[in-house]
């Protein structure tokens, strides 16, 4: 029965299942244990990205210990001044905002009731009284615990990605080595090639995405200073944010930028800003994309988009910002698993046989 074309079928189709099984059981247990496979991948990405200044302290005969608690201050630092200007910025304005937000809902609740649309208000005043039951709810109180459980998985998460990003830092090539030596000869070679092409494709995507983000929120901000527009430095930093989430984090970010124009300073600054951010989307994807991302993330928009999905169902946000570079690693070594770099490099190290005497 299992020599015909129905009998090789099923023992495909068998083999199909087992692999499709254990691939789930994999994805379950990994999101069981998100608290550390996500500061652990994070911290992978980070420590690629930061390798080119690594390699180029250690090349100037600075030490490796030395190498990395700079690098890991300097990083530190970065992310801590821009968490402060963000505290600063939205302490400074937060009551001109909230004046600006009384007045632009007192607009909007006018054009409702007097627009094309026919509102009436009892509806708004149903509206509002249905989110101050929600608000002063039990369910709402219990999302606010739950709130709080999350800040605690969100601040052990951050030590536990430090700790291991320094790791990384110091010892990622000996990491490495560690986990290829059950292997030698051809799969060694093969083993230390993967390992190059994920750090230098993971290194390449969050430089360039960088890059790119970087673009997005200056020329956003800067669009948002000149029209006056409340927390446009805040703003700024969430586009920045939101762009290392592709095809769809710079429009989110936009649209809430806009959303905040609207309520502070009316319908027609709201308009612009979504001229400018549609303006910078544009430029992204015509020009920044093809000539930063080039030669880090050669994947089709829908591999993006499937992969964007799947992200974002398994981890939430956090999936949706780490599902494109594992995708783009991912298919970075599924090209380079037969080249012949590895088979050189394997000739190259292995040792030359001995001529007998």
């Amino acid at each position: 029965m299992m020599t015909d074309r129905l009998g090789a079928a099923s023992l495909r189709s068998g083999q199909i299942i087992v692999i499709v099984l254990l691939v789930i059981a994999a994805v379950f247990a990994l999101v069981q244990l998100k608290l550390v496979v996500i500061p652990l991948l994070i911290a992978l990405i980070l420590a690629s990205a930061a390798s080119p200044v690594q390699r180029a302290m250690r090349t100037r005969g600075v030490s490796a210990i030395l190498a990395t608690w700079i690098t890991l201050v300097a990083a530190i630092a970065v992310f801590g001044g821009i968490i402060t200007l963000i505290v600063v910025a939205v302490q400074n304005q937060w009551d001109e905002l909230a004046v600006s937000a009384t007045k632009g809902i007192d607009t909007i609740q006018t054009f409702i009731e007097d627009g094309p649309i026919p509102i009436d208000q009892a509806q708004i005043d149903s509206a509002r009284d249905g989110i101050v039951d929600f608000i002063t709810s039990a369910q709402f109180g219990s999302g606010a615990v739950a709130g709080v459980s999350v800040a605690g998985e969100f601040i052990a998460g951050t030590v536990l990605m430090v700790v291991i990003l320094f790791f990384f830092l110091k010892d990622g090539n000996v990491i490495w080595e560690f986990f290829l030596r059950p292997f030698s000869g051809h799969q060694l070679a093969r083993g230390r090639h993967i390992g190059r092409t994920a750090v230098r494709t993971l290194g390449g995507y969050v430089r360039g995405t960088a890059v790119i983000a970087f673009v997005d929120a200056s020329a956003i901000g800067i669009g948002l200073a000149i029209l006056q527009v409340p927390l446009a430095l805040p703003l700024a930093v969430i586009v920045f944010l939101f762009s290392f989430i592709p095809i769809v984090g710079a429009t989110v970010a936009g649209a809430l930028a806009a959303l905040i124009a609207l309520v502070a300073s009316g319908p027609f600054t709201a308009l612009i800003v979504v001229i400018i951010v549609v303006a910078v989307n544009q430029l992204e994807g015509n020009f920044l994309q093809p000539v930063v991302m080039a030669q880090s993330l050669k994947l089709h928009p829908l591999v993006i988009l499937l992969a964007l999905t799947a992200g974002t169902i398994v981890g939430g946000i956090v999936g949706a910002v780490l599902s494109v570079p594992i995708a783009a690693v991912a298919w970075a070594i599924i090209k380079v698993w037969n080249r012949p770099e590895a088979e050189a490099e394997y000739s190259t190290a292995a040792p030359a046989p001995r001529k007998r005497r």
